[in-house]
């Protein structure tokens, strides 16, 4: 048999066992999208469900937390089942394109809904939604005039006054990976030696926690994700209420770049098995009423223009925001790390 007869043959076996596998699981190569997701189910599957009512594409969700996620990705490689990964932070969407588990996506929809700065720049990943990292304060015992900007947390006036999360927290280490950028790393660290003495108490604890703090009085400011402010004032528990009735939020730096912003976002994986379906499912998470769901839902801001915010949103203000090239963050978060360390930010 000649070659060219043997590629053939083997091109045809392939293609028979490809269809024989479709055949097995019920899915053809677009009726289907698998999705690994570090956003908690409640946060993808209602999107998740409407796709599916929308396009006729059914869904696999697996969650979990992003770095276990992605670790998972890294030791699947050919053989994960993933189509899309979805994750937050640029830092941690970085880190999955540097860990070469994403694939170039060009898409005329993304890249015309999903501004530049909120994107790779080659496409491997694109932001979903928007959330913002700003000042929240006691109402009680702050005045608001005296505050200003990310830089001026590290004031003699905030001593002893300020609680954070911990320097494992990569929404404070995409933070300082902005300040890295906008001010150089002589600066930056001198800047978080002076936040960490203004420290009340050791670093640690999710973002409600340094809400609840600041309601308690155990510390006066703290820097926080909008959407955990928003997510106590809709809870309906009396109590929650009640600790975010206490706090002022604040959006610093208006005067100069704006208030720091993040994404959460999603690429194809490398491996995708049904990139067709997976390009559909990104193209969906960015249409008006997915970018809606999630300023209702989550109260975080939507990555397109045209899309509608929540009134919670609408209540915490205008802003200006920054509009760093975000891939800088995540190529700086080793950068952040390490100068966190040195400026002992536990």
């Amino acid at each position: 048999m000649s070659k060219t007869r043997i590629t053939r043959f083997f091109l045809c076996v392939v293609a028979v066992l490809s269809l024989t596998l479709n055949s097995t699981t019920g899915y053809t190569e677009d009726s289907v999208v698998n999705v690994y997701s570090a956003r908690k189910e409640a946060l993808i599957l209602p999107l998740l469900e409407r796709f599916k009512a929308e396009t006729g594409i059914d869904f696999q969700l697996v969650t979990g937390k992003a770095d276990g996620l992605l670790k998972r990705l890294e030791i699947e490689g050919e053989a994960t089942p993933a189509d899309v990964f979805i994750t937050t932070d640029v830092g941690r969407l970085q880190r999955a394109k540097s860990a070469n588990i994403l694939q170039a996506l060009d898409s005329e929809i993304l890249q015309s809904r999903v501004p530049a700065n909120l994107r790779d720049n080659d496409n491997q990943w694109y932001g979903m939604s928007r959330r913002a990292r700003v000042i929240f304060y006691s109402k009680d015992r702050v005045d608001p005039s005296k505050l200003s900007t990310y830089e001026g947390l590290a004031d003699e006036q905030w001593r002893n006054r300020l609680c954070i999360r911990s320097s494992s927290n990569i929404y404070n280490q995409s933070l300082v990976a902005s300040l890295i950028e906008h001010i150089g790393v002589e600066k930056t660290e001198a800047w978080a030696k002076g936040v960490v003495t203004n420290f009340s108490r050791k670093p640690g604890g999710g973002d409600t926690n340094q809400l609840e703090a600041v309601a308690a009085g155990q510390c006066d400011i703290t820097v926080v994700n909008t959407y955990y402010y928003g997510r106590l004032l809709n809870s309906g528990d009396p109590e929650k209420v009640a600790v975010a009735e206490k706090i002022g939020i604040f959006w610093p730096n208006q005067d100069d770049r704006g208030a720091h912003v993040n994404v959460s976002g999603a690429g194809v994986t490398k491996h995708a098995k049904h990139p067709g379906a997976a390009k559909k499912l990104l193209e969906f998470l960015v249409t008006p009423e997915s970018q809606n769901w999630y300023a209702e839902v989550n109260n975080e801001y939507p990555v397109v223009e045209d899309a509608v915010t929540s009134d919670t949103l609408r209540a915490f203000g205008e802003f200006k925001a920054d509009e760093i090239d975000l891939s800088i963050l995540g190529e700086k978060n080793r950068d952040a790390l390490q100068l966190m360390d040195r400026a002992g930010w536990q």
